[in-house]
């Protein structure tokens, strides 16, 4: 728990940091005056004064600000106050800290992908047997283009689209690349069979399972993620494609399996029998495969943009999913929430690889968080940015401001509802972290 508070605190304090930036350099630029610019609440620990500004290091380490000359104060009329500036320049300085923390998302984004890997949406698994194998697709030789006529960059994008547009049955047309050459193919996504629940990668590293479906027939004989399978019904399985060769060669009937595997250094025997089931699935598999960067700086750019493009629609879908009621407020995080998860974040980087594995699983949450506070922060919602902006635009279309004391009224009650609502969300955090 500690180093996720701990990291936590790191990661709110570089993402509230870039926000209050934001203000503040286009609060500069239009020549509105500063009066502090700070990180973290409550009494000071440290500041000094330069020219108009005061920078403060405050005691609590949550939130920020950059208090502007007159931002609060309606009847403020200095010439460098907020109020006193045109629509255009104070719209500029609102929307400014949202956009900084987009900015942000990118730069996290090229280290991510610098270090880390940049996420292909290269075939790294087909289902024997499946429509998907009979139209020709191979693993490890076809990138995915595209699904439906919607263009895909990386893996995760593909598993996006089948979270927003679930498979009912319907053909699936997908573009897949191989050696430079596009082709499409058509998928019957309705299958009748037989499962075990696993999924791993098709290649010639180990056969690790990489995910065990809940209440499967792997699950409920035992095995988990993260086991090597040494052999099945005593054939010998040297890597992820020997496992898919056993697979094709001996399609699931129904008949016991034996899986061998390996754990933690022990070798351990499990039989479990296939489970009859009818699904819509695409039967292959394209999420999971990260290539190392090339080095062309260009092609860093361009997929941090699409690294950033990526969670940006992530966060518009989970929005969707919210207003849409598929989703409710427990199933939301506060502080308490984001530092559990931060700190599982950390311990699995470090189980896997070590401090590099677990600072990229810290960057990736930084890219997440960090795109959540710019779009949650200009959603139109009186107290945050988005509903400054709102004002604002009403003002520069009929050319009439809305009186400042009634918009700082709208504010005030906006803040006291968010306020209430961040309380519900921490009560159910406390729940999730103690299991309730």
């Amino acid at each position: 728990m500690l180093p996720g508070i701990i990291v936590a605190i790191i990661v709110f304090s570089i993402l509230v940091l870039f926000h209050e930036f934001g203000h503040f350099i286009m609060a500069k630029a239009v020549g509105i005056g500063v009066t502090e610019f700070s990180l973290g609440m409550g009494p000071r620990i440290f500041s000094f004064g330069k020219g108009e500004t005061k920078y403060s290091l405050k005691a609590l380490p949550f939130g920020g600000s950059c208090a502007m000359v007159g931002e609060d104060d309606p009847d403020e009329e200095a010439p460098n106050s907020f109020g006193a500036k045109p629509a255009w320049a104070r719209f500029l300085v609102v929307f400014a800290g949202p956009a900084f923390n987009i900015i942000l998302a990118f730069i996290a984004s090229l280290f991510l992908l610098g270090f880390g890997g940049i996420n292909a949406s290269t075939v790294h698994s087909v289902t024997p047997g499946s429509s998907a194998e009979k139209a020709g697709i191979v693993a490890w030789q076809d990138d995915v283009t595209a699904i439906n006529g919607q263009k895909i960059t990386m893996g995760r994008e593909l598993m996006l689209y089948l979270l927003a547009n679930p498979l009912d049955g319907s053909p699936v047309t997908v573009t897949l690349e191989r050696e430079g050459v596009s082709r499409e193919v058509t998928i019957d996504p309705h299958v009748k069979g037989y499962r075990v629940g696993i999924t791993y990668i098709a290649g010639e590293d180990a056969a690790q399972l990489s995910s065990v479906t809940a209440d499967s027939p792997a699950e409920k004989a035992g095995l988990k993620t993260g086991d090597v399978v040494l052999s099945l019904n005593g054939t010998p399985i040297a890597s992820g494609s020997a496992m898919q060769q056993f697979f094709t060669e001996h399609p699931l009937d129904g008949a016991p399996i034996e899986f061998t595997v390996r754990r933690n250094g022990e070798d351990l025997t499990f039989t479990m029998t296939p489970d009859p089931y009818e699904t819509n699935e695409l039967g292959f598999e394209a999420y999971y495969v990260y290539d190392k960067w090339d080095g062309n700086i260009f092609h860093l750019f361009r997929d941090g943009f699409r690294e950033t493009r990526y969670w940006l629609s992530y966060t518009f879908f989970s929005l969707k999913m919210l207003v849409t009621g598929k989703v409710g407020v427990r199933d939301l995080s506060g502080p308490v929430g984001i530092v559990s998860t931060m700190g599982q974040a950390v311990e699995a980087g470090v189980e896997s690889g070590g401090l590099g594995d677990a600072a990229l699983n810290v960057l990736t949450m930084m890219v997440l968080l960090s795109v959540n506070l710019g779009v949650m922060n200009l959603l139109p919602i009186p107290a945050l940015d988005g509903g400054r902006i709102l004002f604002i635009l009403f003002e520069m279309i009929f050319r009439k401001p809305v009186p400042r004391k009634a918009e700082s009224i709208v504010h005030f009650i906006g803040f006291i509802l968010l306020m209430a609502l961040m309380a519900v969300i921490l009560f159910s955090d406390v729940l999730k972290f103690f299991g309730k």
